[in-house]
């Protein structure tokens, strides 16, 4: 299949971004700054790649106003050219089509609902009393549970997992191994032995949301687990039970959050993070990457903990004091005590 070819004028008109150059001057592909050829469109939006200007071989490169005088060739002005690149790259993503229908091999309880236009997948079990809203894609080997919804044009890449009691939206994209649903770890301690704590609840994610590879969200233990509309989950993060995430807030890789634990709108979750549970983080919030959240946050802002990496012998002797910083306190502390008698 020929790649579809865009000018520079075409670009400028659908994206409503500003041109300069040749209107005529077309690409068929994207690529980076350094490895972009002639017939390829790259973007600069970190400053740090900003030396990479002035050689690049891209026909088309957008960018910010600020930096448009160094572009000698064709470009594209945009206040967020990472968000233009991320709009016009959509134009050569690679998707194939599903067709409607159920592939004779799946497993349909005799009260799910499909929806005719849906596509159901090799292998794919659907359990009792569950829907499957229109324009729906499960991909091979998908197993939902009783009492579960998919939304319209919900995409289940493969092999994704739906316990029990899930809702999905509309428009939810989730990739293959997620598990959602599962029981949460809910445990008490009788005497000498654990006793399991039933799992009630559910799971609901709203419109629009993306949970990545191998991602777990766990059902309720009374209430639901929550998700909010435009929730973006990366691969392998751990959402325990009762956990409510707030609309549009994003976590990278690796993050965890326990039982829960109420986190805002519009905030950032960097790779690795842990929060604690029980608590609320307020909207706004950016937690930098393998920090631990112990207690509320309550102001917008951009939180952190942990060490910095160093050089290994720095960081040796550092951790050698560690346990020495409160007697150290406590000498500083009765020294200024002395200091001002």
């Amino acid at each position: 299949m020929t790649a579809s070819r865009h000018s520079l004028a075409d670009l400028a008109t659908r994206f409503g971004l500003q041109m300069r150059g040749d209107g005529s001057q077309s690409i068929h592909g994207i690529g980076t700054l350094e490895t972009a050829t002639r017939d390829q469109l790259a973007f600069l939006a970190n400053p740090h790649y900003r030396a990479h200007l002035a050689n690049t071989q891209a026909g088309i490169v957008v960018l910010r106003e600020a930096d448009a005088d160094t572009r000698r060739g064709a470009c594209l002005i945009a206040a967020d050219p990472y968000v233009a690149f991320a709009k016009i790259a959509a134009l050569f993503e690679r998707t194939v089509a599903a067709s409607p229908g159920i592939h004779p091999s799946a497993v349909v309880a005799a009260s799910a609902r499909v929806a005719a236009s849906a596509s159901i997948g090799p292998f794919c079990v659907i359990g009792e009393q569950s829907g499957i809203g229109e324009g729906a894609v499960l991909g091979a080997h998908c197993s939902i549970g009783d009492r579960c919804h998919v939304g319209a044009q919900a995409h289940l890449v493969a092999r994704v997992t739906l316990v029990r009691d899930v809702a999905l939206g509309k428009r939810v994209l989730v990739h293959p191994g997620a598990v959602i649903g599962a029981d949460g770890f809910g445990l008490a301690f009788d005497k000498n032995h654990w006793i399991k704590v039933p799992q009630l609840g559910g799971v609901r994610i709203g419109d629009d949301c993306e949970i990545g590879a191998n991602t777990t969200i766990d059902r309720g233990a009374i209430g639901d687990t929550v998700l909010e509309e435009d929730v973006r989950l990366d691969n392998q993060i751990q959402i325990a039970h009762n956990v409510h995430v707030g609309a549009h807030t994003a976590m990278a890789g690796c993050a965890a959050v326990a039982g829960s634990a109420r986190i805002g709108r519009y905030c950032l979750i960097g790779g690795g993070a842990g929060i604690v549970g029980h608590i609320s983080i307020a909207d706004k919030v950016t937690i930098t990457a393998r920090s631990l959240v112990t207690h509320s946050i309550v102001e917008p802002g951009e939180y952190s903990s942990g060490t910095p990496i160093q050089d290994n012998r720095a960081w040796r002797r550092n951790a050698a004091r560690f346990k020495h910083l409160d007697e150290l306190v406590r000498r500083v502390q009765q020294l200024e005590k002395e200091a001002k008698q």
